[in-house]
């Protein structure tokens, strides 16, 4: 029986950490080992974790790094054939290391097994959204543009995923592995991705079921999403120089997928100027966006201006029937999916 080490980064995260931590142990599948890394975290985090006794579980400290550099040291210390990374604030059903296992065990040529997403809010409770991927033929574009492993939370890896992509660097006074990259403190995980199926051999492939449930942070949406423009850019940047052709066609449709992807979000906040700002750049960037996924685009756009020049009470009646409509039809594809 394979182990699976399973990698919590923490910081900060004393409201939701019992919660993740409980779904990690409600396992159906055993043979795990639980790498609680400290990341120098200020609040009673640990504090919380240390009243667990399952033997399996180990708390590794260290000093403040990031995402990035927490990860990394949870896979330095791992012992697992497969590693599975969840944030502190998300959760996973009982079945879901069970199902990647048995899917990476029956697709040899599979390093990465992936999943859908489930959103709740910050109080654990559904909103009956979901984040459905692609989940076969997962090409660079496709990874670069949608990013079919859309959260830290719903990937299984292969250790040999993580060997194929080694580098040493010399960070903080001493030659270290890193896997993913420490200059990246946002979008690590899409630069991790990009050079995995750059890079490697190893393809990508899901799990059409939702394993796991994302939470959904509300907070500072218009710092977070151009420092999270920038640093995709810093991706891209990175790209370029081991694909140059690769990144250069492919620069302003990553570029413009994410920027529709941000006026959703700003939609979700009832930002209906940002919104609509976020759309237009998105068209100014890449205009064939709206030819590639007319659906999608002319939807964001429709939404994009409703909130902006709408009464918010009857937006707020037409955002809910949408949700709705959205929530069952995304349970549909599920299930055909499934089947």
């Amino acid at each position: 029986m394979q182990k699976v080490s399973v990698i919590i980064p923490t910081y900060k995260a004393e409201k939701f950490i019992e919660a993740t931590l409980r779904s990690v142990l409600a396992q159906t599948y055993t043979n795990i080992e639980i790498i609680i890394v400290d990341d120098e975290s200020p609040d009673r985090s640990i504090a919380i974790c240390q009243q667990f006794t399952d033997p399996r579980i180990s708390i590794v400290r260290q000093k403040n790094r990031g995402l990035a550099g927490a990860r990394n040291t949870g896979i330095r210390h791992a012992q697992g054939d497969y590693l599975a990374f969840i944030d502190a604030d998300d959760i996973w059903l009982p079945e879901k290391l069970a199902k990647h296992v048995q899917h990476l065990q029956s697709s040899p040529h599979v390093g990465v097994s992936y999943c859908c997403s489930a959103f709740i809010d910050e109080t654990g409770q559904p909103l009956g959204i979901y984040q459905i991927p692609q989940y076969k033929d997962i090409t660079p574009p496709i990874v670069l543009c949608r990013n079919p492993i859309g959260n830290g939370s719903v990937g299984v890896f292969r250790k040999e995923v993580f060997a194929a992509i080694k580098f040493e660097d010399n960070l903080y006074g001493t030659v270290e592995d890193f896997y993913f990259d420490e200059h990246f403190r946002q979008s690590e995980d899409m630069e991790c991705w990009m050079r995995i199926i750059l890079q490697t051999s190893w393809q990508m492939e899901g799990i059409p079921e939702a394993l796991t449930l994302y939470r959904v942070n509300t907070s500072g949406l218009s710092a977070n999403v151009l420092t999270q423009l920038e640093f995709l850019e810093k991706v891209i940047e990175k790209t370029r120089t081991y694909a140059p052709q690769f990144a250069a066609k492919w620069k302003n449709p990553a570029m413009a997928y994410y920027l529709r992807y941000s006026a959703r979000r700003a939609i979700r906040m009832q930002d209906g100027t940002t919104a609509v700002q976020l759309a237009h750049r998105a068209l100014a960037t890449h205009w064939r966006i709206i030819l590639e996924e007319p659906r999608r685009t002319i939807l964001t756009l429709a939404a994009a201006y409703s909130i902006w020049l709408l009464p918010q009470s009857f937006y707020n009646h037409i955002e809910n029937l949408a949700l709705k409509i959205t929530g069952a039809n995304q349970k549909r594809r599920m299930q055909q999916l499934k089947s």
